[in-house]
């Protein structure tokens, strides 16, 4: 009989098995990818997550070096770490890509969403629409006797939730900017 027991249920690690693992929960995050500002590039981009079947939460681009041609592609994705990897791999090998971000590991970020949300209501309803707006810091845009159209900023769940309230005073139609974030600090 051997003196080494090994209890029942207990797994043995290796310590030559040094990939890491990953977990298959789904988690959010904010990649930030500089690129050149060319024709095509934007496509290649949605076509990797596409092609892949990866969705995409949100997608801003903007141009942020005029002398330099480049642009800032900041895209909200979902998925497993393994995936979260992928993509960022994936997105490093084409061409016109000079930086890709997580800026969800990668630190502190600042998340900022513009939205415009049209209220349609009359009495009580327009009156509480009001008071939660200047709760929400939103600002009225455009006001006719019939509905308001509010302007608010913020993080992403600031907007989800004043969405939520407004449904029910009459909320007709949202348009949404999608996430822009930089990294705090340095």
């Amino acid at each position: 009989m051997s003196a080494l027991k090994i209890k029942k249920g207990s797994t043995s690690h290796s310590a030559y098995n040094l990939r890491p693992t990953f977990s298959d929960v789904e988690e959010r995050h904010t990649l930030a990818v500089l690129v050149e500002n060319e024709p095509g590039v934007l496509a290649r981009v949605i076509g990797l997550f596409s092609g892949r079947g990866y969705n995409i939460e949100s997608l801003t681009v903007a141009e942020v070096d005029h002398t330099g041609h480049l642009s800032r592609i900041t895209i909200v994705t979902a998925g497993t770490p393994q995936v979260i990897e992928q993509i960022k791999a994936q997105l490093g090998r084409i061409v016109s890509v000079h930086e890709v971000h997580d800026l969800t590991v990668e630190g502190p970020s600042v998340e900022r969403e513009l939205a415009m949300f049209k209220v349609a209501g009359q009495g009580d309803k327009r009156v509480e629409a009001l008071r939660l707006a200047d709760i929400f810091r939103a600002n009225v845009v455009d006001s006719t006797l019939e509905s308001f159209i509010f302007e608010i900023t913020g993080a992403p769940d600031k907007i989800d939730a004043f969405a939520d309230l407004m449904h029910p005073l009459g909320l007709v139609e949202v348009a949404r900017t999608g996430v822009a974030a930089l990294p705090r600090g340095d």
